[in-house]
């Protein structure tokens, strides 16, 4: 016997705890102390299934963070927010990593990533979303991303030492072949973050906000090593090569 309002994935826990011979017996469902109905096993094991679903085509499958539906929702409503500050992360260089280690080891250090920025998402009571390969967005209700934006760098900048040989962290690159078929000398993986707030001006929709961010983006590709560039479209923070 359970309340209407214990979550179907409790519920369904208590229905498998039972003892064999009571496994398959009737769910009670009450409501206000009052009978409200009962549903059997198989309905519930099939509604649990189907809310599973449901809630995993709204996750990313490599990191299993929100993804662009759930993003897409969290942008409209920071557009309302007296407040805001907006992240968008990607890593620098990602591809010749991935050529050169193998796509194994990039989706290792894209889910290694999204660790580092859950942990900073949680400690500034941001929404952190996964857009998809290596692109992230954290949503953060004021302008305090400064201290967020330094903590991620140094974080990533001392995780990605872990994902090279020794050699290509001395010699501070990798040989890739272009596209022209020449080899060339890529940097490390480093990581950037475009920053932007409703501080100095106002956005009318997601798709204003997406052009402000692509412009801080292009102005964080020409640094080299991790850094982040906020609203003010100059680079505050960066390590270097």
């Amino acid at each position: 016997m359970v309340d209407y309002n214990i979550p179907i994935i409790e519920v369904s826990r208590q229905a498998m705890s039972r003892q064999d011979e009571n496994l398959y017996d009737y769910v009670i469902v009450t409501h206000e102390k009052a009978l409200f109905g009962a549903v059997s096993v198989r309905d519930l094991l099939l509604n649990f299934a189907e809310i599973q679903a449901v809630a995993a085509s709204f996750l990313n499958p490599l990191t299993g963070l929100p993804g662009n539906i759930s993003i897409t929702e969290w942008m409209v409503k920071t557009l309302l927010q007296d407040e805001f500050s907006v992240l968008y992360i990607d890593l620098d260089h990602f591809k010749a990593y991935n050529d050169t280690y193998g796509f194994k080891e990039g989706d290792r250090m894209i889910q290694a990533t999204a660790e580092l920025l859950k942990h900073e998402a949680l400690r500034m009571n941001g929404f952190l979303g996964h857009i998809g390969g290596d692109d992230f967005i954290i949503f953060i209700s004021d302008y305090h991303y400064e201290e967020c934006c330094r903590s991620i760098i140094a974080a990533f900048d001392t995780a990605v030492k872990d994902f090279y040989h020794a050699g290509h962290l001395a010699q501070k690159y990798v040989l890739t072949e272009s596209r022209s078929g020449q080899l060339e000398e890529i940097p490390l993986v480093s990581i950037s973050i475009a920053v932007v707030t409703n501080r100095s001006r106002r956005f009318a929709s997601i798709e204003q906000l997406s052009v402000e961010a692509a412009r801080f983006k292009k102005s964080c590709k020409m640094i080299r090593g991790s850094s982040y560039v906020d609203d003010s479209d100059i680079s505050v923070y960066w390590t270097g090569s």
